[in-house]
């Protein structure tokens, strides 16, 4: 059963990943990438400010795995974009 922060933190990252896909339709700038990194600003963001002060519960030491993973992919966008721009010039 989900306790009321972690519907809480659910609420709040869903509601950031809309607001990414919404506001890059409007702009007419929707990538997959730009999605992604907006997506992982979001959960960064979402992630600090629904930290408790006391006890960390289990599933929020579970979700570093998920950051780890969602830095990783940030740094392969960044290796993958640095890669075709140095070859372009």
């Amino acid at each position: 059963m989900a306790t009321p922060r972690r519907l809480q933190f659910v609420y709040a990252q869903t509601a950031a990943m809309v607001a990414s896909i919404v506001i890059l339709v409007l702009l007419n700038s929707f990538t997959l990438e730009l999605f992604f990194v907006l997506s992982l600003i979001g959960l960064l963001i979402t992630t600090e400010l629904t930290a408790p002060f006391t006890v960390t519960p289990k599933w929020r030491r579970r979700l570093r795995w998920v950051i780890l993973l969602g830095l990783a992919g940030f740094g392969y966008l960044i290796t993958r974009r640095l890669v075709r721009i140095l070859s372009t010039s």
